[in-house]
């Protein structure tokens, strides 16, 4: 079997290797494409941690990457339309600033992720996916009603919003903005698994009562993960909107929730390069099978169904050998 560090490297190199060949032969929606991976890669990467460390299974997170979303599409809508947003009691101006996005973000997010995370965590299992579905479906509804910014017919970007010394129109060049953020994301994960944090919240997830005799509270080390989390998320979705220039409450859907699990189910649930491996896997099935037929769903489904049947360490899992991240 490959050593799995060797088989993170390949995904890597996959992530450079591609958009490099799509520059040479001039192949624009190969590097488009491959953003996207990248973009829903992040996504799941925050997931991975409420899920894979905490062990928190939220139908819910498509909140937060559409929360992001739309903190950039009203950002970016008032900067085009040289308005404010004004709504009380808050009087925001517009931006094309990515950094200054990026923090409004992460930071709505997180506040949206503590609330929700707050009422979630005060029930477990099958409750605490309930909620967080009832969740998304609340924020889903309030943004179709939100008629200021599209409503259900959702809100187009006319501009791409800017990065200081780079030129954002050019998609090698948007792709490595978003690449390096993924690449600075998984960095900041590694280091959190191999943390005093992470180590308690991986025995907060096996043996909570252990946990709680040593003077820990579980309940607070997952609430602080799913903050984490859904602040990975939201930036995801801020990039996700660029990347379109286009937001819709679509962002808010369980289906797209139900997606970012199988990202990481794909990959490996709690392996740091399993959701990199998932988003890179989908958005290929989706790009060749899906032109092929509309029902190529029913091949991610049989795959699915396999790598849950007999590798539930998912694709990374099967192919260095380890089913499980602890071996």
């Amino acid at each position: 079997m490959i050593q799995e560090r060797y088989v993170n490297a390949f995904l890597m190199l996959l992530l450079l290797a591609i958009p490099a060949w799509a520059v040479i032969a001039d192949e624009p929606f190969t590097i488009t494409l491959m953003t996207r991976a990248v973009i829903l890669a992040l996504a799941a990467v925050g997931l991975n941690i409420a899920l894979g460390i905490g062990g928190l299974v939220s139908l819910g997170h498509a909140v937060f990457f559409g929360i992001g979303g739309y903190a950039m599409g009203i950002l970016a809508y008032h900067a085009q339309s040289y308005t404010a947003f004004a709504e009380w009691p808050l009087v925001i101006e517009g931006t094309k600033s990515m950094p200054i996005i990026w923090l409004t973000a992460v930071v709505i997010s997180s506040l949206a992720a503590w609330l929700i995370g707050v009422l979630s965590l005060r029930t477990s299992g099958v409750y605490f996916i309930m909620i967080t579905l009832a969740f998304g479906q609340m924020f889903y509804y309030c943004f179709i009603s939100w008629s200021t910014y599209g409503g259900e017919d959702g809100l187009s970007i006319y501009v791409r919003n800017s990065f200081p010394g780079l030129n954002t129109l050019v998609p090698i060049q948007f792709y490595g903005v978003c690449f390096v953020l993924l690449c600075l994301v998984l960095l900041l994960c590694s280091r959190l698994m191999h943390s005093p944090f992470g180590l308690a919240l991986s025995a907060a997830r096996q043996q909570p009562a252990r946990v709680l005799t040593v003077g820990l509270n579980p309940n607070r080390l997952k609430l602080l993960a799913f903050v984490l989390s859904g602040a990975i998320t939201g930036l995801a979705g801020a990039l996700f909107a660029d990347l379109n220039r286009f937001v819709s409450p679509s962002m808010f859907s369980w289906q797209l929730s139900g997606e970012i699990i199988v990202f990481v189910i794909l990959g490996g649930v709690g392996r740091l390069y399993g959701p990199v491996a998932g988003a890179l896997i989908f958005v290929g099935l989706e790009h060749f099978l899906g032109g092929l037929s509309e029902y190529w769903h029913i091949y991610l489904g049989l795959l699915l169904l396999v790598i849950v049947l007999f590798g539930n360490g998912g694709v990374v899992g099967m192919l260095s050998g380890r089913q499980k991240v602890n071996d």
